[in-house]
């Protein structure tokens, strides 16, 4: 099952660095279908599927520098340099979400 943060990890690492399409990595084709989750999903697998894609992306760049350029992005050729700072902004931001649905969710308990 294709779950945000884990399609997220996969697009920047996988696809970018080793140029593989989303059809070869499994990916979904648009984010929003990254946000479905099933009847089989928890919060255990959800993490366990992160898990595995952040070790996936530590293999993917293992050897390379941050200046070294990444083929695979839609946009052309750019640096890992860029690939790392462009996820933790994606991290900063859906964390961000996360704390807004967290919010909510404790709001309507009390």
């Amino acid at each position: 099952m294709a779950h945000v943060i884990s399609e997220a990890e996969k697009v920047w690492f996988a696809e970018a660095v080793t140029g593989r399409s989303r059809d070869e990595l499994g990916i979904v084709a648009g984010p929003d279908e990254s946000f479905d989750l099933s009847s089989e999903d928890t919060v255990e697998s959800v993490q366990r599927d992160y898990r595995t894609a952040i070790e996936e992306s530590r293999a993917a760049v293992a050897g390379l520098g941050l200046d070294d350029l990444l083929p695979g992005n839609r946009r052309g050729p750019l640096p890992l340099r860029w690939i790392y700072l462009h996820v933790l902004r994606e991290l900063a931001q859906h964390c961000g979400h996360a704390d807004i649905l967290r919010e909510q969710i404790l709001a309507r308990r009390s």
